[in-house]
This record gives structure tokens, C-alpha cells and sequence, in this order.
């Protein structure tokens, strides 16, 4: 049933000119107990479609080329850490890495997988559980003017805010950096609506809560996510965070033209900002079939490897890099991850299929120690063999190194308390 507060405020959407993106209903939470934690923010770049982790970050030098794969391991900046050969950019940052080499899960569907390596609860329950970024936000919720937590490009459906409401979903930019015409969605004006006029707009929308509000005491004030909007599209500082063309083209060059570097090098940006989280999407790693096409070359006839995984390289170790000279590293909590690993042999069509029973993760910044491998799997990569980590611990240490307590509550809307996190051991060897 809508009741008329509920019309005026919805009504006054349109009014105002403001996005629905911007703006959505509020959920019951509570505040969780936040305990001191290194890393101001964080930047989680997720491989959308499960990364081969043979090919990446768990390769295989003594074993049959079916189970090796095209590739070949590369030693690294760090005496007996090795990685794939496509990886040869990361290979020289990998003393500021923690590499975990024994993430093991049952889920080796996308969807739900998704959603268990993002919330740390496995899907099957009626609830819907919050997204890392959704947390903190609610969490961490200020008067700045950006949001806590953005979404570069977009963002995916278990990456949304779960029972807390999409008042802490994610603020998905939902255009491409690497376009030379990119232009953030809705951060401008509605036509028609300069800065006067909304602020008239605003004031008018007190008056009606306030009305709406006659019978009750004490002072009214606007919601916060209209607060939050205003502040946004009315803050030039807030804007002006998603010019790339600010950043000098060597920097620009650095990180690479295409869509997931400069998406790293706004997420940066965003970073150096004050925002909370910012998770930034690779899509394509669900690579079932040529390895050699799509992870190394990107497409027929190139003549430099435009791949996913030269463009994850070239972008990772740039973001890193650029964080570590900023002196920004120590407060940014990196994490790359993806759904899953890919099968220890190669199938028919070259490529390999979905396999979580053991795959890799990596973490940097935020008070991690680098220079280290965290667990491993076995000969061909195919189960754990020491220190098995579930997407539970996964997430227990995420929030840990963020200052967010794991054992305290959210409580849902019909107010059943439910912990951030059950069931998750902190990794101890990253600190």
C-alpha cells in the first residue's frame, strides 16, 4: 500500500530532476561495531566468469602440457614465487602481493558462486545477503559527497546491497572510462535545472516533509539519500573526481586504453577521494574454449596481446604501483578476484571449465604483508593441499582489514539479527 508521504516523496523525484539512481528507499540495519582496521578503502577488482588461476597466479611448471596449458611459469621479483608468463608486469610487483593459492568452494555455477565469494554466506537461505561494498557503506555512511560505494563500469547482481535495501547499493557509473567522450551518468544537471533552481527545488520538498510532518515534534530534516544526491550533483569537487582527462598521459598510458585500466585508474581517483569501496568489472574470463585467443592475443591477427590477461597485468600493476608511489597502498586494500578456477586439464576446444575446488586470490595494501604465498594446491592445481580458505574467511578478512567487525550484526526488516559474517576465520598470515 503506498500511503501519500510516500507519493510526495516519490512525486517529488520527478520535480527535483534527480536520477532514481541516486535515490531509493531506506531498510531497517544496525549499526555494526567497527573496530580499528589499517585500510581506509578499498578497491576490489572482480574477474568476471572465473579466472584460470593456472594461468594465472597457481602455474604449473613440472607437470603435462594438458594440465600446464599453453603457458609457461615466469620467475618474479620474489625468489620462488612464480607466475604465469602472461603475467610479466605483475611479476614485478609481486613483493607488495599476498597470494592465496587454496581457495576452495562447492559452487561452480556463476550466479550462485557470485554471490558466495561476495558476501561470504552461500546462497540457499531466504535471505539475501549484503555485498562487501553495501557493509561498508552502511557502515560508513557520511555527509561527504560522494558516495561509499561505486560501481566501474557497472556492477553485478550479487554485488547489490541484499536485505539492507538499495539505499546501499552501489553507485554504478554505467558508462565505459576508456571512451573519449565518457561522461558519468546523471552527475549533471536535469535540462532545464541549474543550481538555483534545484536548490529551490529542495527547499520546496522540505516544506512538503515538513507538513507531512506537522503532527510530530522536533526538528525535520531531509532524508539523507536526498541529502546525498544534492551533495553529489551540486558538488563540483564531487564531479570533477571522474575527469580522467585531469591525469596526465603518461599516467593514463600507464594503466592502458582500455576499458578495465582506466577503470582502475578512476577507481584511483575515487580511492584518493574518500570512497569507501570501489569495485571495478573485467568481464570475459569464462574461458571454455582457445586459451591462447582469448586470454593472451584478444583476437585474431594481433600483433601485441591485447587479451584479458595483458590487460589485467598492464592495469593491476599500474594500480598498484600508482598507489604505492602516492604512499596510498598501505590505507588501500586491493583484492582480484573471480567466481572460480578452471579446470587442471585443458578440454577439447583448448580452453578449461568451471572448477571450484581450488583457484587462487590476491590481496594487497591495507596492512597485508607482501612477498608471500598463502596456502597451495596440489601437483595440477586440482584440489587444496595445504591451508584450505573459504569465500566465509575470505570475507572475514576483507572486513577485518577494512575496521569492520565480522562477529557483529545487521538486523533485516523484519528485525532479525543476522552476523556480517558466520563461520570465517581471519587469514592470520596476512598481517
Amino acid at each position: 500500500m503506498t500511503h501519500r508521504r510516500d507519493f510526495l516523496r516519490i512525486g517529488s523525484l520527478v520535480t527535483l530532476g534527480i536520477s532514481s539512481q541516486l535515490i531509493s528507499a531506506k531498510s531497517a540495519m544496525s549499526r555494526t561495531v567497527v573496530r580499528n582496521g589499517k585500510a581506509k578503502s578499498c578497491i576490489l577488482l572482480w574477474l568476471d566468469g572465473g579466472p584460470s588461476h593456472l594461468e594465472t597466479f597457481d602455474p604449473k611448471r613440472h607437470v603435462p602440457e594438458e594440465v600446464r596449458g599453453p603457458f609457461k611459469p615466469i620467475s618474479t621479483v620474489v625468489p620462488g614465487i612464480e607466475l604465469s608468463e602472461l603475467l610479466p608486469l605483475t611479476a614485478g610487483v609481486t613483493d607488495k602481493l599476498a597470494i592465496v593459492r587454496s581457495v576452495t568452494s562447492p559452487l561452480g555455477e556463476h550466479g550462485i558462486a557470485n554471490q558466495y565469494m561476495l558476501t561470504g554466506y552461500q546462497p540457499g537461505s531466504p535471505v539475501v545477503h549484503p555485498s562487501f561494498g553495501s557493509v561498508l557503506a552502511q557502515n560508513r555512511s557520511s555527509h561527504a559527497p560522494l558516495p561509499s560505494y561505486i560501481a566501474v563500469p557497472e556492477s553485478r547482481p550479487s554485488m547489490g546491497p541484499g536485505f539492507l535495501g538499495s539505499s546501499f547499493g552501489p553507485f554504478s557509473i554505467a558508462s565505459d572510462p576508456a571512451r573519449p567522450d565518457f561522461q558519468v551518468k546523471d552527475l549533471d544537471y536535469f535540462p532545464g535545472v541549474d543550481g538555483d533552481r534545484l536548490k529551490r527545488r529542495r527547499r520546496f520538498l522540505q516544506e512538503i516533509e515538513a507538513m507531512d510532518k506537522s503532527l510530530s515534534a522536533g526538528k525535520v530534516a531531509l532524508d539523507p539519500l536526498f541529502e546525498q544526491a544534492f551533495r553529489l550533483i551540486d558538488t563540483p569537487e564531487a564531479k570533477r573526481a571522474f575527469r580522467l582527462e585531469e591525469e596526465s598521459e603518461e599516467t593514463r598510458s600507464r594503466y592502458g586504453s582500455r576499458t578495465f585500466g582506466q577503470s582502475c585508474l578512476l577507481a584511483r581517483r575515487l580511492v584518493e577521494r574518500g570512497v569507501g569501496l570501489v569495485s571495478v568489472l573485467q568481464t570475459g574470463w569464462d574461458t571454455h574454449q582457445n586459451l591462447i585467443l582469448s586470454l593472451r592475443d584478444g583476437f585474431s591477427g594481433a600483433k601485441v596481446g591485447v587479451g584479458l590477461a595483458p590487460t589485467f597485468d598492464q592495469a593491476f600493476s599500474a594500480l598498484i604501483g600508482d598507489l604505492h608511489e602516492r604512499r596510498m597502498l598501505d590505507e588501500t586494500l586491493v583484492v582480484a578476484m573471480g567466481e572460480f578456477g578452471r579446470t587442471p586439464k585443458l578440454n577439447t576446444g583448448g580452453g578449461r571449465d568451471h572448477w571450484p575446488r581450488v583457484f587462487s586470490v590476491v590481496f594487497a595494501g591495507g596492512g597485508v604483508r607482501g612477498g608471500q604465498v598463502i596456502g597451495a594446491s596440489d601437483r595440477i592445481g586440482e584440489s587444496p593441499l595445504e591451508r584450505p580458505i573459504t569465500p566465509a574467511d575470505l570475507a572475514n578478512t576483507i572486513y577485518r582489514l577494512l575496521g569492520i567487525d565480522p562477529d557483529s550484526e545487521l538486523i533485516t526488516p523484519d528485525g532479525r539479527p543476522i552476523r556480517i559474517n558466520q563461520g570465517g576465520h581471519f587469514i592470520s598470515e596476512m598481517v
